[in-house]
């Protein structure tokens, strides 16, 4: 009976041990981290001080701390206005959680130009300020339909009621979202809700039709608006007339039209973008069933219309615009 004992408790002890973690580590963060005093054990430093990112080239910063912490990398355009925000909670800086490719986190976009870098932690008085300099800001791939930087593109063409204090005009007034212009559309129309409009053919891309992935799940329309200071009235929509039969015309009434309405309510400079296959059908603004065979298809987009709208009785309103494009694969990341 006492053979039969013992061999019970060493068969238990046995799985017991069986049943424990092979090291004594423990879920959840080190006491270090919880505890421990925060000190920079290795310098706060910038990978590639120059960075052309046109090239391809990419930046990063490097710094060991003493403990894992809540860290923010501030990057500041000195002439764009651009800001990149980069975060993450480590003991460490380096490439794998702090790369930046010049893109922007608040518009403006960067240009060329010398950027204020501060590395800042939470619940840490520490701040660490440097600089560096971007020799030439990213590429933004996709079909460009005008940033607005060459002036206005002569196949396009507008219509521009003979309203008060109208400006539709390509203009530098105040900062643009990407290069140095944009375009500025304004005035006071007391008869209407169209205060102008601008018609963009595909032909203005050399061909009837503009050049796009005939997938509507991988193209993105995108442009940048700015609703200025005390503008609460206006409404910019954007309209694609495709041809369903492939006549070479859109016929109205007959062919599908999708749309993208904005209404302006953030002041400054936002990001629109939508995917193809999400454009609806709008009449007057509300959804609605498509009026051609209502499939998206971006290879057979024949206009781009934008026009600039607001309740007639709300006086003068305005809206800017910078960098329309087409992406493939993603929206637009500035």
């Amino acid at each position: 009976m006492k053979k039969i004992y013992l061999l019970y408790l060493a068969t238990a002890l046995a799985a017991f041990q069986s049943c424990r973690k092979e090291t004594d580590a423990f879920d959840g963060p080190s006491l270090n981290d919880i505890y421990g005093e925060f000190s920079i054990i290795e310098n706060f430093d910038i990978i590639n001080r120059s960075v052309d990112f046109a090239a391809g080239q990419t930046t990063s910063f490097s710094a060991i701390f003493s403990k894992s912490v809540s860290w923010q990398v501030k990057i500041s355009g000195l002439q764009s206005g651009g800001v990149k925000y980069i975060s993450g909670i480590s003991n460490m800086l380096d490439n794998s959680n702090s790369l930046w490719n010049g893109s922007t986190t608040n518009l403006p976009m960067f240009t060329s130009e010398t950027c204020a870098v501060e590395l800042t932690f939470e619940n840490e008085i520490d701040t660490i300020r440097d600089t560096l300099e971007v020799i030439s800001p990213k590429i933004n791939e996709g079909l460009l339909l005008s940033d607005f930087e060459t002036g206005w593109n002569p196949a396009w063409s507008s219509f521009v009621q003979s309203g008060a204090d109208m400006s539709f005009v390509i203009t530098d007034n105040i900062v643009s979202a990407q290069g140095s212009k944009y375009y500025d559309m304004g005035g006071a129309v007391d008869w209407d809700y169209l205060i102008g409009l601008i018609d963009i053919p595909g032909s203005a891309y050399g061909a009837q039709y503009f050049p796009l992935n005939n997938n509507p799940d991988n193209i993105y329309f995108n442009v940048l608006l700015n609703n200025p200071p005390g503008i609460t009235n206006s409404i910019v929509l954007f309209q694609f007339r495709e041809d369903d039969n492939g006549d070479g015309i859109y016929t109205d009434g007959a062919e599908d039209m999708f749309s993208i309405q904005v209404v302006m309510t953030e002041t400054g400079w936002q990001q629109i973008s939508s995917k193809y296959a999400d454009l609806a059908t709008l009449i007057n603004g509300v959804a609605a069933d498509p009026i051609g065979n209502g499939i998206h298809e971006p290879d057979k987009l024949l206009q781009v219309s934008i026009l600039m709208l607001a309740n007639p009785a709300t006086g003068y309103s305005q809206a800017l615009m910078d960098f329309l494009i087409f992406t493939d694969g993603k929206a637009l990341e500035p």
